[in-house]
């Protein structure tokens, strides 16, 4: 198998679990936060500060590497590894979500989805068998089958169909996936909030022994007490020997819940976008470095981290940079968001390996001012 998933801790206190994901690109240790590289780049980073701050693989999206530059040229290159110079590991997700919140006028029919797109209302047509194909060519370590992820809310009824038509989609990616050696293929449970749905698709997928499976369909509009609800009864339907992956999530207090629950993969672009507005993640909670009080306030970002950005740059110097739309402050930015929760998941994982992950996520959540952590970030 391309991928294997190797459990070596339980936490006591919490069920947490500590792992290691082998990959052809490197072993990655899990929980693990994935930053998101939409178009085979992490906004504003090299390549080379990604690795430097600690991150373990990445994540590209197929939708947007199909439309530009395309996967065929992405394959002349040697794959994505080669095209932009990452030698970890990367995770493709299917383009499934990418369609159905950027395209517009799309149909979705049993073979496929046709949909325009974003950037130029070309007519275009993605099936589970055409995003095997764009992710074989990409050559990503980790893909994911074609799924379709309903908004929420949504009627029973739908939720339903499109749930038991993912699952034929996903053998349809199991049959015409064709470099299994190596390349994984993980399975997407989808099913709403609905816990019989979300069974459902379980067994379904579980049935097609994909070597992990994620969860779809969260992080897309509901309540943060209901996501959980939705892990509480959703993680037990799945295999404890393979990778859990947790789709589109990346808020602190979401990766510590979701750890908890026996997540060992998440992936957001919380931490970039916001860089990108001027908020930071800081061990005191949320800074908005574009604010007047800091206008005269020569201290790091975050006293309690020695990233580069605090180690070298004050905050006055940071919101500077910010007001006058210059791109070393995004950069800047960027670079402490992503140290953040890389080192916050090192310390996750710390905390599992000393059966204390519920007292540390007390802890962090006292500090960092989530005294309710239904309300997210």
């Amino acid at each position: 198998m391309a991928v294997r998933y190797e459990l070596i801790k339980t936490c006591k206190q919490s069920g947490a679990r500590l792992g290691k994901l082998h990959t052809p690109h490197g072993t990655i240790d899990t929980p693990v936060f994935m930053p998101v590289g939409t178009q085979a780049t992490v906004k504003s980073m090299s390549p080379e500060e990604v690795k430097e701050l600690g991150a373990q693989i990445i994540l590209s999206n197929t939708y947007h590497l199909f439309l530009r530059p395309g996967h065929e040229l992405v394959q002349q290159a040697g794959g994505l590894h080669s095209f932009m110079n990452w030698d970890r590991a990367i995770l493709t997700d299917s383009g499934g979500f990418q369609v159905f919140s950027l395209s517009e006028n799309r149909k979705i029919t049993e073979e496929g989805v046709q949909f325009r797109s974003h950037l130029n209302g070309d007519k275009l047509f993605i099936s589970p068998e055409k995003a095997m194909e764009i992710q074989n060519a990409l050559g990503s370590d980790i893909m994911m089958a074609f799924d379709e992820c309903p908004p929420y809310p949504a009627e029973y009824e739908y939720i339903k169909a499109s749930t038991e038509r993912t699952s034929r989609w996903a053998e349809r990616c199991l049959k015409s996936h064709n470099r299994p050696e190596d390349q994984a293929l993980f399975g997407i449970v989808q099913g709403g909030m609905h816990e019989e749905l979300r069974r459902q698709s379980a067994a379904d997928l579980t049935s097609l022994d994909f070597p992990g499976y994620a969860i779809g369909g969260l992080s897309v509009g509901e309540p943060k007490d209901i996501m959980f609800r939705v892990l509480d009864f959703t993680v037990p339907f799945l295999p404890q020997h393979k990778p859990r992956y947790l789709m589109g999530v990346g808020s602190p207090d979401a990766l510590l819940e979701g750890a908890i629950r026996g997540i060992d993969m998440f992936d957001c672009v919380l931490p970039t976008r916001i860089a990108r507005n001027g908020t930071v993640m800081t061990s005191q909670g949320r800074l908005v470095i574009r604010n007047a009080k800091y206008m005269n306030d020569f201290t790091p970002l975050d006293p309690n981290c020695d990233c580069y950005t605090c180690k070298n740059y004050t905050r006055a110097y940071i919101r500077h940079l910010h007001k006058a739309d210059e791109i070393f402050g995004v950069r800047l930015t960027t670079y402490h968001n992503l140290y953040f929760l890389v080192q916050l998941m090192k310390r996750v994982r710390q905390a599992i390996m000393e059966d204390r992950l519920l007292d540390f996520r007390d802890e962090f959540f006292d500090q960092y001012g989530l005294h309710d952590n239904t309300k997210g970030f």
